[in-house]
């Protein structure tokens, strides 16, 4: 174990040098022998794109994302080839329908156990990334038969739920979480708008600039997905959920747990990581270096040689 700014971490990774961001995103299924399939659930229908095998994996996006934020971590390991994926756009973010009334956690996971049952996946191995990595822990806490294992990828965890429940402390210890809050908090349905002109006067990498270390090395394919997939309503609501949440529930998780977090992470914190493993004393946590919020994107080789079980 090694110590970050005092704290414990179990390992400090460096990153692939020169290979940072080595993969666009793709919306290409038959890339990986993936199939669409539209899910029925409670809050209406989901779109999943999944293949069946043995082994299964889910990967969970977070906010501003969807399946095709994971085709960066499929190109780095082979679509894992031989296994089950199962790759879900929860409700109100990628190809599926906003429902009606933003969804709280609890029925996020509902959502994900109609796909796993639909699917007939049997337990999975849970990769989730930010908001999808808050899902993972809570899907591994109300409903544990389900889950092998659970991957967190940059996850948003303690600083983001004190910065959810008091938003003008965490301008010091979160600013870039709290701002793009207020930021949507004001300008609702115009957010988006106002992004896609950002981007049309060359703008978009300036604003994107905090959320990733090196933004003017990604390909177009990541940033276009960032302005596509950012949905105000959805993101209030899921800051709305975190602050309602009891972090503590986390300690009755038994599964392996593993959580990668970059070091320049602007919705995270080293600190997470240190409460992580005091409610899970059992997981590994492991710090990237020369990386910012979309781990699994801009480092995808590294995260899959450390998370992928």
């Amino acid at each position: 174990m090694q110590r970050i700014d005092g704290r414990p971490v179990d390992d400090v990774v460096a990153s692939e040098g020169g290979a940072y961001a080595p993969f666009p995103l793709r919306d290409e299924p038959a890339r990986w022998d993936l199939v669409r399939t539209d899910v029925a659930t409670g809050v209406g229908p989901v779109v999943v794109h999944h293949r069946p095998g043995p082994d299964p994996v889910l990967l969970l996006h977070g906010v501003a994302g969807s399946w095709t934020t994971w085709t960066p971590l499929l190109d780095a390991v082979d679509g894992f080839r031989g296994r089950g994926v199962v790759l879900v756009d929860l409700p109100g973010w990628g190809a599926s329908p906003a429902p009606s009334e933003p969804i709280p956690l609890a029925v996020a996971v509902e959502v994900v156990a109609a796909v796993l049952d639909t699917l007939d996946t049997g337990p999975v191995h849970v990769v989730g990334h930010s908001m999808g990595a808050f899902v993972a822990l809570h899907l591994a806490v109300v409903l544990p038969g389900r889950v092998r294992s659970i991957a967190l990828v940059s996850p948003t965890t303690a600083a983001t739920v004190r910065a959810a429940r008091h938003p003008w402390p965490a301008l010091r210890s979160l600013p870039a979480y709290t701002l793009l809050r207020a930021g949507l908090l004001v300008t609702g349905r115009a957010a988006v708008p106002l992004l896609r002109a950002a981007a049309a006067v060359g703008l978009l990498r300036v604003l994107a600039a905090p959320v990733f270390t090196h933004v003017r090395r990604l390909d177009r394919s990541v940033l276009d997905a960032f302005v596509r997939e950012l949905r105000p309503r959805e993101f209030l609501a899921a800051a709305r959920a975190a602050a309602a949440y009891d972090t503590d529930r986390w300690r009755s998780i038994a599964c392996p747990v593993v959580a990668v977090l970059g070091r320049d992470d602007v919705f995270a914190r080293p600190t997470d990581l240190d409460e992580l493993r005091t409610a899970v004393p059992h997981a590994r946590t492991v710090l990237l270096d020369d990386c910012g919020h979309f781990a699994h994107v801009e480092h995808p080789g590294a995260v899959a040689r450390l998370l992928v079980p």
